[in-house]
């Protein structure tokens, strides 16, 4: 039986440091395949990704990556704990024997310990966390305050910085849903999650996605980060459609949306709470781009990438109801092949056997209300190209998986 090692990735872009942790991740485990879940064409921090996922998961299938699945939609734009969890899960699904991440900390025993420790004094966590949250502060810094209050021990891991606090999500699952995985995690070298500016040859995706939007061209620094065959995807996509995607683009499709909503329609999409239809409408009246926008909308109790989270969802039309509802089931209801290479194939062949979920490798398979919310997805991810593009990428989204 092969042994397989996952990781949860978004390569927004692919770049040297991704590579470095996947061959770091095949060192650790001694894994034969090693499966990237990846978010599709959105991400995380509530953003477009650069490229889509086909290009994406090309450049990952031509470096260290043997397959690469994609991490639903539902999951992938949502907080630590449910984009772990959908993660984890399907990994699990999968017959990973390890599961390995980057983080600041580099120690996997620290992850553990805090675990433990948080365990220990959890009702005291989710009181001081709730108090902070109805005296207005965001998440992110309640958090902070009731890892305060339990006195995390400094030695302990820093769940202040932003890798840590997804490799701290995805040990808690790991140790929730299936404890045979190992969890393993490699350290973040040179850069941090949020630098801005590229400083040498393994930098943040944050500061190349900047260096590459500045001028819409490849730099010196730019080039430098990444692996030829990121470059080459890059350049190819660019060949294709004519742009890369980012928020501005997409900035008339938001306004024309939220301005034609009535509020009462607003408050049924998922993140508008606690009176956030008023303030989009409000505020979007008089912004003229989307940083400008963003600026004005965002407060104390409401992040960047919360507020990003909202309108991704205002942009798909991503319901409460609807969301509660995906969200709430027990496990992932299928896992998506988006590329494999032999390696991939060949585990894929031995560990379907076992699945207890649908293997599926064209969303015309089987028939789900989560693929639904998937062609909703692209389909707002591709309306900023022209006409025939948009027709072309779009059907892409129905095609099979790419082999290499």
């Amino acid at each position: 039986m092969m042994k397989a090692c996952g990781v949860i990735v978004e390569y927004n872009p692919f770049h040297n440091g991704h590579q470095f942790h996947l061959e770091q991740s095949r060192q650790q485990s001694g894994a034969d395949c090693l499966i990237a879940i990846m978010s599709g064409n959105f991400l995380q921090r509530g953003e477009p990704a650069i490229i889509d996922k086909w290009h994406r998961a090309k450049a990952a299938l031509q470096s260290e990556a043997d397959l690469v699945l994609e991490l639903p939609y539902i999951y992938a734009v949502e907080h630590s704990d449910y984009f772990s969890q959908g993660a984890v899960q399907t990994l699990s699904e999968m017959g990973v024997e390890a599961i390995c991440f980057g983080s600041e900390s580099g120690e996997i025993n620290q992850f553990l310990e805090a675990h433990e420790h948080l365990k220990r004094n959890e009702g005291l966590f989710n009181e001081t966390v709730k108090k902070q949250l109805s005296e207005g502060l965001s998440f992110p810094e309640a958090s902070r305050l009731g890892y305060k209050a339990i006195e995390l021990p400094t030695e302990s891991i820093d769940l202040t910085q932003p890798n840590n606090i997804l490799g701290y999500s995805y040990v808690k699952q790991i140790l929730l849903y299936n404890d045979n995985i190992a969890p393993m995690t490699v350290k973040r070298t040179n850069s941090h999650y949020h630098d801005d500016t590229i400083a040498g040859d393994i930098a943040s995706a944050t500061s190349i996605r900047k260096e590459l939007l500045k001028d819409h061209c490849f730099t010196e620094n730019a080039s430098k980060s990444m692996p030829k065959v990121t470059e080459d995807q890059l350049n190819k996509y660019r060949e294709k459609t004519h742009l890369w995607h980012e928020w501005e683009r997409y900035f008339h499709f938001l306004q024309y949306k939220i301005l034609t909503t009535p509020e009462h329609e607003l408050r049924k999409i998922h993140g508008v709470d606690e009176g956030l239809e008023h303030r989009l409408k409000r505020t979007i009246k008089r912004a003229a781009s989307f940083d400008k926008f963003m600026e004005a909308l965002k407060t104390k109790r409401y992040t960047w990438t919360r507020l990003q989270r909202t309108l991704v969802h205002i942009l798909i039309g991503t319901g409460k109801e609807e969301a509660s509802s995906l969200l709430r089931l027990p496990q992932p209801p299928y896992v998506r092949v988006l590329g494999m290479n032999k390696t991939g194939r060949e585990y894929l062949n031995t560990c379907k056997k076992q699945m207890d979920i649908p293997l599926i490798t064209q969303p015309q398979q089987i028939d789900h209300s989560m693929l639904d919310l998937e062609e909703r997805a692209a389909t707002a991810y591709y309306s900023v190209l022209d006409a025939e593009n948009r027709v072309k990428m779009f059907q892409r989204e129905f095609g099979p998986p790419i082999r290499i």
